[in-house]
């Protein structure tokens, strides 16, 4: 778990919120093993804390808060903010294996709640990923987009193996209203304050 903002009182004109395009292999947190990359080695800004993960081996966009209240509308499922992915599977999708992530799989923590799911061609913006993502050159593969708005460990990456689909390469485009844009790689931006939704810094509100 991401260590929570300081509970040192945080003024409206001194809230942050940073928008990092997280690289693989990159861990999502500022302390970890020597050997592993951390947040810390991209990062310099003080006291802002991630708002949610992502796995070691997942890309894109991950949140960064100095203000609790925003972390938790950021973090927290019953918020119920809606995060898209960009999902390099194995094999060419069915509709019953679309049908099926869309309607909710069960998983061993319980029945994922219905998902946004599209096939798409390959994002546009995609950068190479370093290292390259291992294909087997005698299996098909496919992007999808898919939107959900909880939060269980590995979710995607479950969901689509349940199904049939291993994930080969996972990348978090959008969290609610925020995305990545043209943020590369280890790139990161400060949100000015008029680009977060005043409902997003309500303590306690849905």
């Amino acid at each position: 778990m991401p260590a929570h903002p300081k509970k040192k009182p945080v003024t409206t004109d001194e809230i942050q919120l940073v928008a990092f395009n997280k690289p693989f292999n990159v861990q999502s947190q500022f302390s970890g093993d020597i050997t592993e990359q951390t947040l810390a080695h991209y990062l310099k800004i003080p006291n802002i804390y991630p708002a949610g993960r992502l796995d070691k081996d997942s890309e894109g966009l991950l949140l960064l808060t100095n203000f609790g209240p925003l972390q938790a509308q950021i973090t927290e499922p019953k918020f119920k903010l809606e995060k898209t992915y960009w999902v390099l599977v194995e094999g060419v999708p069915s509709d019953e294996q679309i049908n099926a992530l869309i309607e909710g799989v069960q998983l061993k923590d319980g029945k994922t709640k219905p998902a946004v799911v599209n096939r798409i061609t390959e994002p546009a913006m995609l950068w190479p990923r370093v290292p390259p993502v291992r294909v087997r050159k005698t299996v098909k593969d496919s992007w999808l987009e898919i939107k959900i708005r909880e939060g269980k460990n590995r979710q995607v990456r479950r969901m689509t193996a349940h199904v049939g689909l291993p994930t080969l390469r996972l990348i978090r485009a959008s969290i609610g209203p925020f995305v990545l844009n043209t943020l590369q790689p280890g790139q990161y931006r400060s949100i000015p304050l008029a680009e977060i939704p005043i409902r997003l810094l309500r303590k306690g509100k849905k």
